[in-house]
């Protein structure tokens, strides 16, 4: 069933966990999502960033992300990431995406705030609920494969100035840096929890974490607990799958020979068997131990 995002983070809300936030850029890891959604009883929210456009087009993706997640029994959110242009914005919109985010994160103060409070604008004419980001992870999502050792480029988001920025944008749900970073991590990420509570303690809304990969389970717990209502989660999720095809095509080698053929749809296969286990784990421990919806 597709759900708007406000009502998918109200849920997280009301039972003190998060919802996983899959970017599904095929249609492996679109059914993954779902069927670990639908198999554990929990909500989940599919995105596409507008950076991964070059390799899952919006176009292509989009409409059968909204088709899927209608038919599907569990609650979803069809979600537009990390869009930097108003215009891909309404793109998204038009194809039914009930959830957008604004990511104005890389401007000035200023022009962030006009930008976001445009995007409020336009999905108000919508079924949609708007997140918006203040702080930065320090890198961008667009689906390049990197390792995170730069972590001390990130911007943490400003308490103070997360209360100006919510009410002067309209957003629903805010992205807020506390030492997350996307990608892979070389060492172990450093979260700052005080400064967690400090943003919680004076917003109302949702809170979000981008960069959720590496994050140990306790510390995803101890997130929720402080807030966060909506997790990312991208890069490992890929990675397993990676690992998946690797392992797949070594094994095959191995008993076949070398120039034995190795077919598309045995790697796809293996590639959704992982994601799906990865994911469907992802979930379960985002749920923070509230039980299933359905």
């Amino acid at each position: 069933m597709l759900v708007n995002l406000r009502d998918i983070c109200a849920i997280a809300e009301q039972k003190n966990m998060a919802i996983a936030s899959f970017n599904v850029p095929s249609l492996e890891a679109t059914r993954a999502a779902l069927d670990a959604a639908e198999e554990s009883g929990y909500p989940v929210i599919l995105s596409h960033a507008e950076g991964h456009d070059p390799f899952a087009p919006l176009d292509y993706v989009g409409p059968m992300m909204v088709a899927l997640a209608e038919r599907s029994s569990a609650l979803v959110c069809v979600h537009l990431d990390h869009c930097e242009n108003l215009s891909y914005m309404r793109r998204a919109l038009e194809m039914g995406f009930t959830g957008a985010m604004f990511d104005g994160s890389m401007l000035p103060y200023d022009e962030n705030v006009a930008n976001s409070a445009r995007a409020a604008d336009m999905v108000a004419a919508f079924d949609c609920g708007l997140e918006c980001e203040l702080g930065s992870m320090g890198t961008r999502e667009n689906g390049a494969g990197h390792e995170n050792d730069h972590v001390s480029e990130a911007v943490y988001t400003d308490p103070d100035q997360a209360k100006d920025f919510v009410a002067s944008t309209g957003l629903d749900i805010l992205a807020c840096s506390f030492g997350t970073s996307h990608g892979i991590y070389k060492g172990e990420p450093h979260l700052s929890f005080d400064v967690l509570r400090q943003i919680r303690d004076r917003v109302s809304v949702p809170l979000v974490m981008h960069g959720g990969s590496g994050v140990s389970d306790e510390d995803y717990h101890r997130s929720i607990d402080a807030g966060i209502r909506k997790v990312n989660y991208y890069t490992y999720g890929v990675k397993y799958a990676g690992d998946a095809v690797r392992e797949l095509v070594r094994d095959f080698e191995g008993a076949h020979g070398a120039d034995a053929p190795v077919y598309w749809h045995d790697m796809t296969v293996a590639a959704y068997e992982r994601m799906y286990a990865d994911f469907k784990h992802v979930i379960e421990v985002f749920a923070n131990g509230a039980a299933p919806i359905a």
